[in-house]
């Protein structure tokens, strides 16, 4: 520190200590604040620039590419027109020549006729248009064939069409309830079994109650290979319903399938066990 000597030499030396070392008189002849750099005296006359570095907080950078969320990987290109070609030639099978079984079932197309005369008929699926007396089984699938005579008229193609579009339909369901597991070679595989079966031909080209029974429970099927795969309760009562309502078109013969629909999703569910219980 200067100490106080006579003379302007002495007077200039203290003045400009007190200048660098007092941030007030530092600002208040400068201007400036004490965060810009500033000079510390030393012996011999000589001076350090101190520059005071402020602290600032470093914000962690982003990466510059967000991760894209998991997308189902998409069809390959032989998938759908396999599966249309399927269908088609499905349909070509059930289809072609249809008009030469006639009547088939007479005692089942005698009913479709009484449908297609009254409602009342239709829904209790009565022999006759006057309600006397119904068939012996339940009358779910005349529903449909009742419904396709009344719109083009009482005649073997609008009776029997009916059924081999439901073969289609069902072949389609099978193809997509396997696919789900096993890929679409093992579903197209299995839909084209089930279509080249020969009973499964003559079902789809008769008017018995088969060929809705049938549809229904691939459905089922299918419903419940998704409830196992969500655990989701939707699709078992779905399950239930389609189950329900083959019951109408051949009564027990559609519980033949409960048993195993209810174990697959107790063993298979994705929830807890109370809750497949």
């Amino acid at each position: 520190m200067p100490t106080g000597r006579a003379g302007p030499d002495g007077t200039f030396a203290a003045v400009r200590f007190l200048f660098h070392k007092s941030p007030e008189v530092h600002r208040r002849h400068t201007g400036r604040s004490d965060e810009s750099p500033m000079r510390s005296a030393q012996p011999g006359g000589m001076t350090i620039a101190e520059d005071r570095v402020q602290d600032t907080p470093v914000t962690a950078l982003e990466p510059a590419t967000a991760e894209k969320p998991a997308t189902r990987p998409g069809r390959r290109r032989w998938e759908r027109p396999a599966l249309l070609a399927l269908l088609i030639a499905t349909g070509a099978l059930y289809i072609w020549g249809l008009g030469k079984s006639g009547w088939a079932n007479a005692y089942y197309s005698a009913a479709v006729q009484a449908g297609s005369q009254s409602w009342k008929a239709m829904f209790f699926g009565s022999f006759d248009s006057a309600n006397f007396i119904t068939v012996d089984k339940t009358p779910a699938s005349l529903w449909v064939m009742s419904i396709s005579a009344r719109i083009f008229g009482v005649t073997s193609w609008s009776i029997l069409v009916p059924q081999a579009l439901e073969g289609v339909a069902a072949v389609g369901l099978l193809y997509a309830a396997v696919r789900r597991w096993f890929g679409p070679a093992a579903g197209l595989l299995a839909g084209g079994v089930m279509a080249l079966t020969p009973v499964a031909v003559l079902m789809f080209r008769f008017n018995n109650p088969d060929a809705l029974l049938v549809l229904l429970l691939v459905a089922g099927a299918y419903a419940v290979t998704r409830a196992v795969e969500q655990g989701k309760t939707t699709w078992l009562l779905l399950a239930g319903g389609l189950v329900g309502f083959a019951f109408l078109a051949k009564m027990l013969q559609a519980l033949l399938v409960v048993p195993a629909f209810g174990l697959v999703y107790l063993i298979a569910a994705p929830v807890g066990f109370w809750k497949r219980v």
